[in-house]
């Protein structure tokens, strides 16, 4: 289950509250958590018991880190025992998706950033199973109604749920989806549903001068 939104969208709260219920189906569970500079969240997964993972991408984009790494992190979870594996990851550009075509891809988005928002998502967003609302105590029903028809729009086959996390509403009707998605463990033949962001450039690999004289590989110029 790949877990992916902006940051502080709430995609941690989500995640410890569908462990425990992966957990309550008899089913092992393990996660992952990429980020970039630091994370405490590991905490709420060992209090549940799971075992849990870090990386932290540090200079590089999070989403090509994990890819990187994910073939690796699947052996991880394999020799913990976990029949489970939950892995969320920074969200940051929003140009790329970091799912797979045979994981499970949960979107997290925040409801309260304007319904605008969605539009702001790509890949992430657009090519997602499920997409996860969370803060909608903090908008209007019409402004959810909207900002749930805004995502619709872009991404029609995915099934759109509000979400409390901090109160657990709408985490059984997420859980309800994933469970009805087939098990699938041939990795091996898996493959990203989207491409990565071309990041091949001078600044890429530590250039700080300013300027055309010092700009090398994947250069885009904006039309002014």
């Amino acid at each position: 289950i790949m877990i992916c939104g902006g940051p502080s969208v709430g995609k941690t709260s989500v995640a410890v509250r569908l462990a425990r219920l992966v957990a309550r189906d008899g089913r092992a569970v393990a996660a992952c958590k990429i980020d970039c500079l630091h994370s405490d969240d590991l905490t709420a997964f060992r209090a549940l018991g799971v075992p849990c993972a870090l990386g932290l991408s540090g200079d590089i984009c999070p989403d090509h880190y994990l890819v990187s790494n994910l073939e690796e992190i699947i052996d991880w979870a394999g020799q913990k025992g976990a029949d489970t594996l939950m892995i969320e990851t920074a969200g940051l550009c929003n140009r790329c998706s970091p799912a797979t075509k045979n994981s499970i891809a949960l979107c997290v988005v925040d409801c309260s950033c304007g319904i605008a928002a969605p539009k702001k998502l790509g890949p992430m967003l657009t090519q997602a199973d499920i997409v996860a609302m969370t803060k909608i105590d903090a908008v209007s029903q019409a402004e959810r109604e909207i900002f749930t028809r805004n995502i619709q729009l872009l991404n029609p086959a995915a099934a759109v749920i509000a979400v409390d996390a901090s109160s657990g509403y709408g985490i059984e009707q997420v859980y309800a989806r994933i469970a009805a998605y087939p098990d699938f463990d041939n990795f091996g033949e898996d493959s990203l549903r989207h491409s990565m962001p071309g990041g091949v450039c001078s600044y890429c690999v530590g250039e700080r001068r300013i300027g055309k004289g010092y700009q090398q590989g994947i250069v885009e110029k904006i039309a002014l």
